[in-house]
């Protein structure tokens, strides 16, 4: 199988403001799409000390279910700081919705369809963990297939598969 990733790395990156993007999105056990953002300062810090802020992410083979997720030192992988949004009636994959997150320095609110679903602040995180979401991140669209998160395809799951992403936008704060 064969994943596919487009990213802004030393394009553009932003610290705070609404990023936001209209995806429709694939069914299929096994599809992973994502719509995140990486902290610029990943090559040198390292992860999870850059901060990801994932602003989308789907497992194909639950259609009706996104979640969003902050993920930085002492709270990343397994234990990243999680929500979830569940669409009533069809699946995701039957429309194109939009999914952004809004970012302040205290806080980041996460949105589907223009209603908040979660909001978190420095509060919110494990003892100790640091707050970094204070920097300049840049922005990841990706399509995996396979992996921890959601497990291989299997024999219902259909290919080609697309995560068709309509446009992009980013406002200052």
């Amino acid at each position: 199988y064969t994943s596919g990733r487009i990213n802004t790395r030393g394009k553009f990156a932003r610290a705070r403001g609404r990023f936001e993007a209209r995806i429709r999105l694939p069914l299929g056990r096994g599809l992973w799409p994502a719509f995140w953002l990486l902290g610029a300062d990943h090559e040198t810090v390292g992860w999870p000390a850059c901060g990801e802020i994932d602003i989308m992410e789907y497992r194909g083979q639950e259609p009706n279910i996104v979640h969003g997720s902050l993920h930085g030192p002492g709270y990343s992988g397994g234990g990243a700081i999680t929500g979830r949004f569940t669409l009533p009636g069809n699946g995701f994959d039957a429309a194109f919705h939009t999914f952004a997150v809004e970012w302040d320095e205290n806080s980041i609110a996460w949105f589907v369809d223009g209603q908040v679903y979660q909001r978190r602040t420095p509060a919110d995180l494990p003892s100790g963990a640091r707050w970094v979401f204070d920097r300049p991140f840049f922005i990841v669209l990706n399509l995996a297939v396979g992996g921890n998160y959601v497990g291989p395809p299997d024999e219902d799951t259909q290919f080609p598969r697309t995560m068709l992403v309509d446009w992009v936008r980013v406002y200052r704060p």
